[in-house]
């Protein structure tokens, strides 16, 4: 008996020794390490728990009693993934970045607010000494707690951005190449589903749920034995053919990371084959080029701007103080100083305002008498500020119209604003009477766009004018952004002007004729057509994608509405 109970221990310390020379190949990137050396290892680390080494089998009854076989990402990169089912470790095996806190940062600070934020960042030093797992949590509590369930958004809304730009080429090549994908994640599923649907365009997501009492998050996540319940749910809903374990396909593969512990073990069980990625190999994926994307990402929303890092977080909140301070006193400058005193000034503030010289047809002033009309300016719209930054550049007053303002930024213009009513004739009547007293501006798209696309150009101005000058608009925010859908549109010229060098850029381009009333039934172009060739016009200046998106689809994909705001009566 004795010497039977020695020769099962020598065998279990081979075991051993063979594991850690496989995980010692993997996590260096290729680079083996010795038998010699895994057994000292071995005598270090002590010998293997029965409750971990049964981890390394899979588990059920139909499912046979084998070891996972683990191989290098490098050796998956070359596999035929043809009628393959995948299982993708998202923050292991997709994204170039380990953190998770930047995601859980743009959620504080999204859905909750600068305090909420503010806690999150003086939280980071206890999440960075504490575990992987027990680091999440601390960052799920105080990114949740108390945030309303009900249409929260942040998800669908605000981190497909961020996500899809931390995506590696590498990671993403496999995951196109397979037939059924699945992503697992140790995230919130609020948090990432709308992504992983709709831009990695994959069969099913698993994250971790989120527990909510009366409405709101309580900031815990559920337990990891309701986790292997729910993972059995999801590797039922993508059978597609094949002997199946648990739902799960026989020849499915997986794919994680050397450095995390995996919580969604009970799924990774039932793959044949789990490839490692090592940190050699993170360290060199690739950011997916936006062509690459299967769906570019037009539509986003949320303040900020840039990757909140723990790093870069406290640059933001260093600057906090003084930006707010900076911004208010930009404002005042611009709606109370003139023109010649207030451009200047804000200039030593740091804003950055180019005006291209215009092009020789695109006169800027119409000299009196010669006109019984103003000018009709057409730009793109970027922000609320298009119209302001346009007065700027000309050095007059202009009137701009606008297809849904709210009532505080109508009381802050320093210029004219006139809503439309959405009505054809209507608005054409008005744009009319407006032309005869002067110049207008109008952005035909609707709404504001901040990525490089055009939306569809409404056509209603091409019928106003025999003489549209279109304006290209371009802006530049390194911190915040200066629109929102979701949000409260007042604060749009706070968050702009808080950035420390924001940047306008404005192209006068060759004016184009338009369709007027009386010669409108004797022109062969129709009004679509100018539309379209203005909209190309600035498309190609700026170096813009023209599309046939609306402000509808704009607001039906970030709020769930059409963004019409109702005039009060």
């Amino acid at each position: 008996m004795c010497t039977e109970s020695k020769k099962s221990k020598k065998r279990v310390n081979g075991r051993r020794a063979h594991q850690l020379t496989e995980w010692a190949n993997i996590g260096s990137g290729g680079a083996w390490l010795s038998p010699q050396r895994a057994s000292s290892l071995m005598i270090l680390f002590g010998k293997p728990r029965r409750r971990n080494t049964r981890g390394l089998h899979r588990s059920g009854s139909n499912a046979p009693h084998s070891r996972y076989q683990m191989f290098s990402f490098i050796n998956f990169m070359n596999m035929d993934l043809t009628n393959r089912t995948v299982v993708f470790d998202l923050e292991g095996a997709l994204l170039r970045s380990s953190s998770p806190f930047p995601y859980f940062m743009i959620v504080a600070f999204e859905a909750g607010s600068f305090v909420r934020a503010l806690l999150l960042l003086l939280s980071y030093p206890l999440v960075a000494f504490l575990s992987d797992e027990s680091g999440l949590k601390v960052m799920a509590f105080v990114s949740f707690f108390g945030v309303k369930a009900w249409g929260i958004r942040v998800g669908n809304a605000v981190l497909p951005k961020f996500l899809l730009e931390d995506v590696g080429l590498e990671g993403f090549e496999m995951l196109r190449r397979s037939e059924k994908k699945v992503v697992v994640s140790s995230l919130p599923q609020v948090m990432i589903e709308g992504f992983a649907r709709q831009y990695l365009e994959v069969d099913a997501v698993m994250g971790r749920e989120m527990r909510v009492l009366c409405g709101r998050f309580l900031g815990v996540m559920e337990k990891k034995q309701l986790l292997k319940r729910s993972g059995s749910a999801v590797v039922a809903a993508i059978n597609g053919g094949g002997e199946m374990l648990n739902g799960l396909r026989e020849d499915a593969i997986g794919v994680s990371s050397f450095k995390k512990t995996l919580v969604h073990h009970h799924i990774f069980s039932h793959c044949k084959e789990i490839y490692v990625v090592g940190r050699a190999d993170k360290r060199s994926f690739r950011q997916l080029p936006r062509q690459e994307a299967p769906k570019p990402v037009i539509f986003h929303d949320g303040r900020l701007a840039f990757r909140p890092a723990p790093l870069a977080t406290v640059s933001l909140f260093v600057w906090a103080p003084f930006g707010i301070l900076l911004s208010i006193l930009r404002m005042a400058i611009g709606l109370t100083l003139p023109y010649g005193l207030s451009i200047p000034i804000l200039g030593f503030s740091g804003l950055q305002h180019t005006v291209w010289k215009l092009t020789p047809g695109a006169a800027v002033d119409t000299p009196e008498g010669k006109s019984v009309k103003g000018r009709l300016y057409v730009c793109n719209h970027r922000t609320l500020l298009d119209p302001l930054y346009l007065s700027f550049s000309l050095k007059k007053e202009l009137t701009a119209v606008t297809y849904s303002l709210s009532r505080v930024s109508e009381i802050l213009a320093p210029i004219r604003t006139v809503r439309l009513s959405r009505d054809r004739v209507k608005d054409g009547m008005m744009m009319e009477s407006l032309l005869r007293r002067g110049d207008l501006v109008v952005c035909p798209e609707g709404t504001t766009c901040r990525e490089p696309y055009l939306l569809r150009f409404s056509p209603l101005f091409t019928e106003m004018s025999n003489e549209i000058v279109p304006v290209a608009v371009d802006t530049s925010e390194a911190w915040f952004h200066g629109t929102t859908a979701g949000g409260l549109k007042c604060f749009d010229p706070l968050f702009f002007f808080l950035n420390p060098n924001p940047s306008y850029e404005l192209r006068f381009l060759e004016k184009v004729s338009g369709l007027s009333m009386a010669d409108h039934c004797s022109d062969e172009r129709s009004r679509f057509d100018v539309a379209n060739d203005v909209q190309s016009r600035i498309g190609r200046a700026l170096g813009f994608e023209c599309t046939g998106l609306t402000r509808k689809d704009k607001y039906m994909i970030l709020v769930g509405n059409e963004g019409i705001v109702g005039n009060k009566k």
